[in-house]
């Protein structure tokens, strides 16, 4: 067995979902669980099949991030594996429908912070082991980190 890191590219300003999922409908419940969830996002979405003829599959109304998904997934390379990246929505508002979805196997993140993902190659193929999400602590929040914390979560409507 060989260990890949795969880096993950994305625009600024968008999010990524990565996840495990299992049968070919994937790539249209998943742009209708966006669609409907958060009707003025801009989305892309790819699935990559592990039967079959093991097409990258797509979705989406942004053609430039259905791109970038299907980039990020030939990279990958593992199948069974989706993308979702957005823009003008956040993660938050479709994670539990995406979790949710009788495809979905499982979430490996959900951010907006430099990725790579770990892959693990054997003779049969490519599987996705883990995640780096972003960079480790510096530290524990203090009085004012904890205030502006909850002043962000405020500011872009996520708390009242």
């Amino acid at each position: 067995m060989k260990l890949h890191t795969v880096p993950v590219l994305f625009p600024q300003g968008c999010n990524i979902i990565l996840g495990q999922t299992h049968f070919i409908k994937t790539a249209e419940d998943l742009y209708e669980i966006v669609v409907t969830t958060v009707p003025q996002a801009r989305f892309g979405v790819a699935f990559n099949e592990a039967s079959g003829p093991c097409l990258i599959r797509t979705e989406g109304n942004d053609g430039a991030l259905v791109d970038n998904c299907v980039a990020i997934l030939q990279d990958i390379g593992a199948g069974h594996v989706f993308c979702i990246l957005l823009k003008d929505a956040f993660p938050l508002a479709i994670l539990n429908q995406v979790k949710n979805c009788p495809e979905v196997c499982r979430i490996f993140c959900a951010t907006a912070n430099p990725l790579e993902v770990l892959v693990a190659e054997t003779g049969l193929g490519r599987g996705v082991v883990g995640v780096v999400d972003g960079f480790p602590p510096k530290g524990v929040e203090n009085v004012h980190d904890r205030e502006s914390r909850k002043a962000l979560l405020r500011k872009i409507g996520y708390k009242l």
